[in-house]
This record gives structure tokens, sequence and C-alpha cells, in this order.
């Protein structure tokens, strides 16, 4: 009689879970602690630390600065981002000397975003092509590098967005995203003729950052004739009220820079 033989399998060696490497463990945890620059740089860092002979503490306290220097060039990334700036510029590449009338003093000085954080304004007032605009980036820039929430817009896209956003039923969501902005840059006012619901729209913007937060506007006319983009001598006077109380004003009249700058571009052409 043939005999079959049977296979125990509980006999059978069971494999042991294979255990990770303490380096696959280390970079598991980094990412769960979202601390991907320590992921990147601990090993260069440390063989940089035993050439130079440092000790344990001062080599987390590198791989700390490297952490935070990198989550902070993030965050202002995000934040430049967020504020949707036309172009991004900075005052370093500003010629303050082809604009004698500017005050470069006191924009270095809002440069440091003080005036923000006291919830005060901004006008930078001047013909066209004078570089409002550039101020204006510059300076929105220059708070969104300082931690400051930015909004950067025209007058004319703001007041379209606003319309748009009463007729599709989310004013007060707007609005308020519109007042959580620690700066709202409105630029180009009077470039654009608003109508009477436009004009309205904007100054309830305008007016619900008084002492709330701090608004830079740049332009073209004079006080005296912002009734003409108004509509509204009542309007316009309550505006500059609010606006004026708490400002600081950059007079921003000259030649065209623009103008200066594109003669100046075709003069190097011709050369060439």
């Amino acid at each position: 009689m043939e005999t079959t033989s049977l296979t125990n399998e509980q006999d059978a060696p069971i494999p042991l879970p294979s255990i990770p490497s303490p380096q696959v463990l280390l970079e598991h945890h980094l990412k769960l602690l979202r601390l991907p620059t320590f992921g990147r740089e601990y090993d260069k860092v440390a063989r940089q630390c035993a050439q130079e002979d440092i000790d344990h503490p001062r080599y987390l306290l590198r791989l700390c600065e490297l952490e935070l220097l990198d989550r902070e060039q993030r965050a202002t990334q995000r934040r430049t981002r967020s504020a949707r700036f036309s172009v991004l510029k900075s005052l370093d590449s500003f010629d303050f000397l082809a604009l004698p009338s500017l005050n470069k003093a006191l924009v270095l000085e809002l440069a440091r975003c003080e005036y923000i954080g006291r919830k005060e304004n901004v006008l930078a007032l001047g013909n066209s092509g004078t570089g409002k605009m550039h101020i204006a980036l510059g300076l929105g820039l220059a708070a969104c590098q300082q931690g400051y929430q930015v909004r950067f817009t025209t007058a004319a896209s703001l007041v379209h967005e606003l319309i748009e956003a009463k007729d599709e039923k989310r004013l007060l969501r707007f609005q308020k995203q519109l007042a959580k902005q620690e700066l709202l840059i409105v630029d180009e006012l009077g470039f654009v003729p608003l109508s009477k619901s436009g004009a309205e729209l904007l100054f309830e913007v305008l007016s619900q950052r008084y002492e709330q937060g701090a608004t830079l506007v740049t332009s073209n006319l004079p006080f005296n004739e912002w009734t003409e983009i108004l509509g509204s001598e009542r309007l316009t006077g309550a505006l500059l009220d609010r606006l004026t109380h708490h400002v600081h004003i950059l007079e921003m009249n000259g030649p065209s820079y623009r103008l200066k700058e594109s003669k100046k571009s075709k003069v190097e052409m011709s050369k060439k």
C-alpha cells in the first residue's frame, strides 16, 4: 500500500518581516512631521558638521535654521501668489533719480511696513507714467516678504468683481475676503469713470477698512477731480475723509517715466 507523505505547513519557517532601515524610518517620520528641509539636508549637514567638529546641538540648530528659512521662503511665495500682482516689481529696481518730486525717504520708510500694523493708508498721486504702479507693487511685495496678507487690484477690476459678486448673491462673502487683507492695493483710480452702483460698492469696501486695515490707492487725478470718477460730491467727500485721516501721501508728478524709458530703449537699439 502506497503511503503519501504529508508536509506539515506549520513546520515551514515563517519569514520574518523586513525591518526598514533607520534612514527610511527617519525620512518617513520627517515627512509626517512636515520637515522636508530636514529630510533633504540632514545627511549633508551631518558631514559638514563632522568635518568642522561641530557638536550635536549645533548640528540640530543648523538644521532648524535651514528648515525655518525654507518655510519662510515658501510662505512668502504663497502670499505673493495670493496677492495677485499684475507683475513682480521691487523697489530696488525703481529709478528714484528720474522722479525728484518723490520722497524717497518716505518710500523706504513705508517699505518697513509699520504703517500696515498701524492700519494707515498710502495715496500715490501723480500724472500718468511716473511709476505709481511700480511703487505700489514694490510696497506690496515688501509687505508679502514681511508676512502680511496683501491683495492687489485695479479700481475697475475691483468694481467689476463687486458688481459680479452682488449679482451672484455672494457680495458679503467677497467683502469679508477683502476685509481680511492686511493691505489692500487699489491701482488706477481715476482711469475709468465708475457707475453709480460701482462707486457706491467701492466706497463701501474702502470705508469698511477705515482704521481696520491699511489701504494703498494710486490715482492720476488730484483730489479735487475725484468727483468726476465717483460721480457724487457727497460720496467723494466721505471717502476722502476716511482715506486721508491716517495717510502718507506720495507726490509723483513729473515727466513720464515710461516715455523716458521707451526713448532710452529706442536710442540704445539705434546704436546697435
